[in-house]
């Protein structure tokens, strides 16, 4: 027999949240594997139709899930679109990084180390999200932040776009942005004539 409800909470990095039946009662535990093929992934605040299981434990939960059409995601997420500052920033900032490069201003290997930097925030931030929904050992939140401490923080921010990961954490993306506000702020005190040649020695003994 099909039910019909809302999904009042959901949380995408562990693929699984909760639908609050139509006319009230206890929320039912719904996983992303509930959902039925070429569905695509809930937003949070769909209305959908389910069928009543229970788990090994004899728990209620949802199964067969389908969404009521015109409440995918493709409609609940356009509110919270991220947008395209984020690849406006990257962009601005390799284009600030390459200027540099070309006027003599920075070393060529700081590009590097920001591209490969970046690329591993990026693959970093994936491979945690995977472990998130397969219930996996995590990648810490330190070893993230580390990363974009270092560099990596424009795949790292673009992975929290297109990943839609570590996107909705407050207090995760308030360090994030912290480490960023660091790493900006440390290479500018590369660019003046002392930072520079500090910069340069060490890359060279690197």
């Amino acid at each position: 027999m099909p039910y019909q409800g809302r999904i009042t909470q959901w949380k995408d990095e562990q693929g699984y949240g909760f639908i609050t039946p139509n006319g009230g009662g206890a929320s039912l535990f719904v996983h992303i594997k509930a959902f039925r093929p070429r569905q695509s992934r809930p937003a949070g605040d769909e209305i959908v139709t389910y069928e009543l299981v229970q788990d090994a434990k004899g728990r209620p939960r949802a199964a067969a899930v389908e969404f009521v059409r015109g409440t995918g995601r493709k409609n609940a997420i356009i509110a919270n679109r991220p947008g395209f500052w984020p690849l406006g920033i990257c962009s601005l900032f390799f284009i600030f990084l390459i200027v540099g490069v070309l006027s003599g201003k920075l070393p060529t290997p700081l590009l590097w180390l920001y591209v490969a930097s970046s690329i591993i925030a990026f693959g970093a931030y994936w491979i945690d999200k995977r472990a998130a929904r397969e219930g996996r050992w995590r990648t810490q939140e330190s070893t993230l932040h580390l990363l974009a401490l270092i560099g990596g923080w424009p795949g790292a921010l673009m992975a929290q776009r297109h990943l839609r990961h570590k996107s909705a954490k407050s207090s995760f993306r308030q360090l994030f942005w912290f480490t960023v506000l660091l790493n900006c702020s440390a290479l500018g005190l590369f660019l003046s004539p002392s930072g520079a040649q500090a910069l340069r020695s060490a890359l060279a003994i690197a």
